[in-house]
C-alpha cells in the first residue's frame, strides 16, 4: 500500500513541476534597439506579470501548460500580444520589439496680449492699517512697529536673536531681506526688515501703514521681492495736535513719546520725539538676559511749505541713536570676570533727510 501511495505522489509532483513553466524575454525599442526599462508583461486571464529591468530583461514564472497569450506594453509604445504554447522548446530569452506609438499629446498654446500701459500704471492691491486699529496697536507697544505688522495676515515678525532681541519681517514665508521698508515713499531704512531697524521705528507718529504682499520688485528694486511696507507719517492740520505717551513695565522699562503738529495757510510743522530705556532682565535666573539693556533716542522734525494751492514742499530729518547690549548679566553689570564674557552689543546712529516737491499742473 505504501508503495502505491509513494508512486502516486511522485507522479503528482512530476506533473506539477512539468506544468510550471518559465518564459524569459528582452524588451527593446524597434528603431534603436535600446532597452525599454519598466516595460510590463502580463498573461491574459492569469495574475502573472513581470517588469523589465535596466537592461530590458523580464521573467514570467509558474506558467501552466497550454496556449497562453502574453501582452507586453509601455507608455509611449504600441502594445504587443504574443501567443505561445507551453511547454516551450526554446529556453533562451525571446527578443520583443515595441514600436513607438504615433499618438501625440495635444498641442498646448500659450498666448499673451501686449499692452501700452507700463508696470507703474497697472493697479496693485494695497492693504493699509490706519485709524483706531493703528492707534490701538501703537499704544500697546509704542517702542516699535512689530505688533502693528504682526496683526496683518501673511506677515510674521520673527525674533532672530535671543541675546539682542533682534527681529525680522517675513512676508509670505520669505526672509526679511526680501522686504522693503519705506518712510513716506523713501527708502530710509535700508536693510531694516532683517535688522535692528525694525525695533527702532516707533509707530506713534504714523498716520497709516501701507502693505503690498507679493513681488513689488518691478517698481521698488530687488529688495521688495516678498513685499513692501510703506510707513506714512502724520501731516499737520489747521487744528493743533499735541500728544504725549508715557509707558513703564515691571521689567524696569520706560518709554516717553511726544508728537506735535500744526499748520497755517503757508507753513506747517510736525515734531516727534521719543526716549526709551530698558534694563537688562533675567526672569529665569540663569545669568542671561531675556530682555537686553538698551537706551534709544529718536527725534524727527518736519517742515511743510505751501507756496501755492497746487504746490507742497516737505523737508524732514530722521534721527535715531541707540545702544543695545545683551548676554551675560555679570558682563552687562560691568563685572570683569573672564568666565562671564558672553555678550552681544549693537550701537546705532542713523541720520537721514527727506525732501519732496509736489506740484499739480492744470
Amino acid at each position: 500500500m505504501k508503495k502505491i501511495i509513494l508512486s502516486l505522489l511522485a507522479i503528482f509532483i512530476s506533473t506539477l513541476a512539468f506544468g510550471q513553466n518559465t518564459w524569459k524575454a528582452q524588451v527593446l525599442e524597434q528603431e534603436t534597439k535600446n532597452a525599454i526599462i519598466g516595460a510590463t508583461a502580463k498573461i491574459k486571464g492569469l495574475s502573472i506579470g513581470a517588469q523589465a529591468d535596466d537592461k530590458g530583461f523580464l521573467t514570467l514564472s509558474n506558467i501552466p501548460n497550454g496556449v497562453q497569450k502574453i501582452t507586453i506594453s509601455f507608455v509611449g509604445f504600441e502594445e504587443q500580444t504574443i501567443t505561445l504554447t507551453f511547454p516551450l522548446t526554446q529556453t533562451s530569452p525571446q527578443e520583443v520589439l515595441l514600436a513607438a506609438s504615433e499618438d501625440e499629446l495635444e498641442t498646448v498654446t500659450i498666448s499673451s496680449t501686449r499692452s501700452t500701459r507700463s508696470i507703474k500704471d497697472i493697479p496693485t492691491r494695497v492693504e493699509f492699517i490706519a485709524g483706531e486699529e493703528l492707534e490701538e496697536k501703537a499704544n500697546m507697544k509704542p517702542g516699535d512697529i512689530r505688533m502693528v505688522l504682526s496683526e496683518s495676515t501673511g506677515i510674521q515678525t520673527q525674533q532672530t536673536s535671543a541675546t539682542s532681541a533682534n527681529a525680522a519681517i517675513r512676508i509670505q514665508g520669505l526672509d526679511g531681506r526680501y522686504t522693503q521698508i519705506l518712510k513716506d515713499g523713501f527708502p530710509l531704512y535700508a536693510g531694516a526688515a532683517s535688522g535692528l531697524g525694525l525695533l527702532q521705528i516707533p509707530p506713534l507718529d504714523l498716520k497709516q501703514v501701507e502693505l503690498i504682499k507679493g513681488s513689488a520688485s518691478t517698481l521698488y528694486g530687488g529688495g521688495a521681492i516678498a513685499g513692501l511696507v510703506n510707513l506714512i507719517s502724520k501731516t499737520p492740520s489747521l487744528d493743533r495736535e499735541l500728544n504725549f505717551h508715557f509707558d513703564g513695565t515691571d521689567a524696569l522699562g520706560l518709554s516717553l513719546n511726544g508728537f506735535y503738529g500744526k499748520r497755517n495757510e503757508k507753513v506747517g510743522t510736525t515734531l516727534f520725539a521719543s526716549y526709551q530705556n530698558n534694563s537688562a532682565y533675567d526672569p529665569a535666573g540663569i545669568d542671561l538676559s531675556a530682555i537686553p539693556k538698551s537706551e534709544k533716542f529718536i527725534f524727527n522734525p518736519r517742515l511743510f511749505l505751501y507756496p501755492s494751492k497746487n504746490t507742497n514742499i516737505t523737508l524732514g530729518v530722521n534721527t535715531t541713536f541707540e545702544d543695545r547690549i545683551g548676554g551675560d548679566m555679570h558682563f552687562i553689570k560691568g563685572n570683569d570676570d573672564p568666565a562671564h564674557g558672553y555678550f552681544e552689543q549693537n550701537k546705532t546712529e542713523r541720520i537721514s533727510s527727506q525732501f519732496s516737491l509736489d506740484h499739480a499742473f492744470g
